[in-house]
């Protein structure tokens, strides 16, 4: 009975996560961005190489702040 317990309260903390969080794949790493609203839709975001400036055309990454992830990414380059 606890295994089940703990393993709905894994599943559970996923389905928080996936609902309330962008998580970003960059070049070198991973960002975590904080959602507008709770949806499933742009949990995972492929941001390597030249898809970058695609992101910048949707309303919920720039909402969460999309813009300021590229421009902190770029001044650490720099």
């Amino acid at each position: 009975m606890k295994k089940a317990v703990v393993a709905i309260a894994i599943i559970g903390a996923f389905v928080f996560a996936a609902l309330n969080y962008h998580f970003i794949l960059m070049d070198g790493n991973v960002k975590i961005l904080k959602k507008s609203r709770m949806t499933f839709a742009g949990t995972y975001v492929d941001a390597r190489g030249i898809k970058k400036h695609k992101l910048l055309t949707k309303p919920s990454l720039l909402k969460a702040g999309i813009k300021k992830v590229f421009e902190d990414v770029k001044s650490k380059v720099d």
